[in-house]
Formats: structure tokens, C-alpha cells, sequence
């Protein structure tokens, strides 16, 4: 095994990279003149979603350029393909941005703060992740009305913020890193003023309201002596052949058990399977196999999960393939090398018509910001916790000393990046208005319901 460079050494060849690519480098962003056509794109993305609900897709895409932001990771990821980068991996999220951090329970019952959804997580280049959460950050900024201005200033921020933890992880031990969490408790208490303090109280009231109990009561009901989903149609709605189907996601079920420790595996024993359903989730997700499963110790002890259908990663046509089988396990393992605590009820599992999958548990104390009415100081603060989350799980699975030289004190690629952002952020508005004229000119379609099984 060769001799690993010490920190000192991993700092200089990071800062020796700024020869071979000029931070300043990073601002750079203009199409190339064989960019695909956007719509192409999302409509190649269609291949084996469920087709009845793809118009649902589309639909929740139209609400605003940051909902579409959202539902278009495949997009930006072939654009940031074509931007400089230093060539230092991580384990990316590969679709970073706002809503996709949030506040969840640790098993200890703790609420965390972190990255919360890694459908197209694989090892890649660092630069990406920030790039689209600081393009993010002004997307989601202008659908808010902030100032051109404020927008940018909140991006700033965040790539600052970034660049600051990134280095501090890298001037800390290996298991220093591993074991940092970013406590909700802790980010109420050394919140730097009234209005964050109460952005992350509001959050943290959500998160405790949203518990097992109230899902259970919110989604379920008593037929004919049993407990059964809700039906509500499109978003939650049982197959016409659903004791087939219930049959076929036990077999997927007690290959999914497979997957979990010894010790959760002897937990999930004391359920039974008892009911599932459809469910239409996210932006991104729409029209994939997506479901929940309702699990039963005793007629008022309950367990819910949520399965979901496992593609291969947006980032895998310009990284590396998976080095999974399975892209449900390529998710699972990318969640768990990410966060700092995962759900204990992750697994994955596949079925006979080659589908992949992975289950967790749904809601458990999980909570999103909401950005509707956002000042832009709640902005900032918040982009800025989001930031140093992301730099977090990169320091985990990355060489945060090398990243770190190569960021270096000065605010150059801070700038870089928040430049980048601003000008993508012009890309964005107008992939967006190409979808509203491909709704308009009848290219595709576009429904929010009114959908029948």
C-alpha cells in the first residue's frame, strides 16, 4: 500500500492545482453549440416511468423555473459535464439543491440537519454539488422575488460558507470528520439572530409534528375490518390487481430485509405486511415506481416505508459507471457514506422484470424549509447551513486537505462560482419557458390530475 501524503502535503498538491485550473475558471458557463435540446433530454428521462403519471411531472415542473430546476437534474448535469473541474472525487448527491436538505430523526431520536434524497448519488467531481446548490440558491431566490442583487449576495455566501468548512474539516482527524453532525439543537442555539433562530424553530416544531403516529392516522383507515391506505388519487391510489401486487412486494420485502443488519432485521420481524399503495412523490421522482407499505406488530403498533424505484445516476454518463449491481444498493450506500446518520430501515432489493429499489421509512420526523415568504436574511442563513452540510459529506468521502489548498483564503472561487451561478441561472429560466412552449404548442402534455387506474 503506498504511504498516504500527510495533511500538510494533500494542502500543497490542492493549491498546486490552481496552475492546471484557475479558480477563477469556475465562473465559466455558455452552451455549447451541440448542447441537446432540453426537451429531449427530459423526455429521454421518461423511458419506464409510469406513463399515466409523466403529464403529473411535467405539471409540477411549470410552477416556477426553480420547481423545474428541480425536476431537471439531467440537464444540468450534462452541462456541468462540459465545466472545468480539478478532478478530485467525492461521493456526489448529483441533484443539489434547497429542498433536497431538511431535518430527520437519528435513531437516538435526535433531529439532524442534512442531505436528505441521493437518487443520483456516485462518485464524482466535488464541483458539481456546489455549483448546482449555488445555482439553486438564485433560482429559488428570484421565484421569491429577492432582488437580482440579493440573490446573488445569498450564493456568495453559501460558496463562502463552503469553502470555510471544507477547510476546517480538512485541518481536523479522520474521525473527527466521520463522527461531525450538524445537531438541529445546536444550529436553534448559535443561530446568528431572531429571524434564523426562528426559521430553525419553526423547523424543528415541524419535524417533532410529523411524526409515525400522525402518518398513521393521516393515511390509513379502517375497511372492512382491516387497515388500508387512503385512497386519493393520483398522489396515493392501490393497483386494480392489488392482491397480485401486494403478493409481489412481499417477495420484494423479504428480499429487502436482507439487506439490513442482524439487529434490524430482528426488529422488522415483529411486523407483518398488511397493505400497499402508489404514491406520487418529489418533482424529479414523478412517474417512477414509487409506493408506501403499511406494516403492523399489533392492529396499533405501526411501521410505514416508502419504496422507490431505483435509476441509473444522472451523473453516470459523465462520471463513472456504478460499481453496484444494483442501483438500489448504489443509493443506499451513497446515503450512508453521506450522511451523518441514515435511516435504520435503509435497504434495497430488486424484482424479476429487473427493476431496482430501495426502502426507507417514510416521514419519521422529516421536515423541508419552506421558502414562500423568505426574507432575504432567512435566505442567506439558511444557504449557508445547506452549504456546510455539503461540505460535511464531501469532507467524509473526499480529500477535504487537497480540496481545501486548492480553495485556499481568498474569495476567488467564491466569486467564480457565485458568477457561474448567476449566469446559469439565465439557462434555467429559459429551459423552463422551452418546456411552457412545448406544453403550448401541444409537443407535450402537461396534467395535474384527473387520473384514473
Amino acid at each position: 500500500m503506498a504511504k498516504r501524503l500527510s495533511a500538510s502535503e494533500r494542502w500543497e498538491a490542492g493549491k498546486a492545482l490552481r496552475q492546471i485550473v484557475p479558480r477563477s475558471a469556475h465562473s465559466e458557463w455558455c452552451p455549447t453549440y451541440d448542447r441537446p435540446d432540453p426537451i429531449d433530454l427530459l423526455e429521454a428521462s421518461n423511458q419506464g416511468r409510469i406513463p399515466e403519471l409523466i403529464p403529473i411531472r411535467y405539471s409540477r415542473m411549470l410552477q416556477s423555473p426553480f420547481a423545474f430546476l428541480r425536476g431537471a437534474a439531467m440537464i444540468m448535469a450534462a452541462d456541468l459535464a462540459t465545466t472545468p473541474t480539478t478532478g478530485i472525487q467525492v461521493q456526489a448527491c448529483g441533484d443539489c439543491h434547497l429542498l433536497n436538505f431538511g431535518g430527520f430523526a437519528s435513531p437516538e431520536r435526535h433531529l439532524i440537519f442534512d442531505l436528505n434524497d441521493f437518487d443520483e448519488t456516485l462518485p464524482a467531481a466535488w464541483e458539481w454539488d456546489v455549483k448546482r446548490l449555488v445555482t439553486s440558491i438564485i433560482v429559488a431566490g428570484r421565484d421569491i422575488r429577492l432582488s437580482d442583487q440579493d440573490c446573488y449576495e445569498a450564493a456568495l455566501a453559501a460558496a463562502r460558507a463552503y469553502r470555510l468548512a471544507l477547510t476546517e474539516y480538512g485541518q481536523m482527524r479522520a474521525l473527527e470528520v466521520w463522527y461531525a453532525r450538524l445537531d438541529a439543537g445546536m444550529l436553534l442555539e448559535h443561530a446568528p439572530d431572531k429571524e434564523t433562530r426562528q426559521l430553525w424553530a419553526r423547523m424543528a416544531t415541524k419535524a417533532f409534528s410529523r411524526t409515525l403516529e400522525q402518518a398513521f392516522q393521516q393515511l390509513t383507515q379502517e375497511r372492512d375490518g382491516q387497515r388500508r391506505f387512503i385512497e386519493h388519487p393520483p398522489w396515493i391510489y392501490h393497483l386494480p390487481n392489488h392482491e397480485q401486487y401486494l403478493q409481489e412486494i412481499g417477495v420484494l420485502f423479504e428480499q429487502y430485509r436482507d439487506t439490513l443488519q442482524n439487529d434490524r432485521q430482528f426488529l422488522l420481524d415483529r411486523y407483518r405486511l398488511v397493505d400497499v399503495a402508489m404514491k406520487v412523490v418529489g418533482v424529479g421522482s414523478v412517474g417512477t415506481h414509487c409506493g408506501v407499505a403499511l406494516l403492523l406488530a399489533d392492529d396499533e403498533d405501526p411501521l410505514l416505508l416508502q419504496f422507490k424505484e431505483a435509476k441509473a445516476s444522472v451523473l453516470e454518463p459523465y462520471a463513472e459507471e456504478s460499481t453496484y449491481s444494483s442501483q438500489g444498493e448504489r443509493i443506499v450506500a451513497g446515503q450512508r457514506l453521506m450522511q451523518a446518520v441514515s435511516d435504520i430501515f435503509l435497504g434495497w432489493t430488486s424484482n424479476d422484470r429487473g427493476q431496482d429499489f430501495y426502502f426507507r421509512q417514510l416521514r419519521d420526523m422529516k421536515s423541508a424549509i419552506k421558502l414562500k415568504g423568505m426574507s432575504v436574511r432567512g435566505l442567506t442563513d439558511y444557504a449557508e447551513i445547506c452549504a456546510c452540510a455539503l461540505a460535511r459529506s464531501h469532507a467524509r468521502t473526499g480529500e477535504p486537505a487537497t480540496i481545501g489548498g486548492y480553495l485556499g483564503q481568498s474569495d476567488t472561487f467564491d466569486r467564480a462560482v457565485a458568477d457561474f451561478a448567476a449566469t446559469y441561472a439565465h439557462q434555467v429560466k429559459c429551459d423552463y419557458q422551452a418546456l411552457v412552449t412545448a406544453v403550448q404548442s401541444g409537443r407535450i402534455k402537461a396534467q395535474e390530475g384527473n387520473f384514473s387506474h
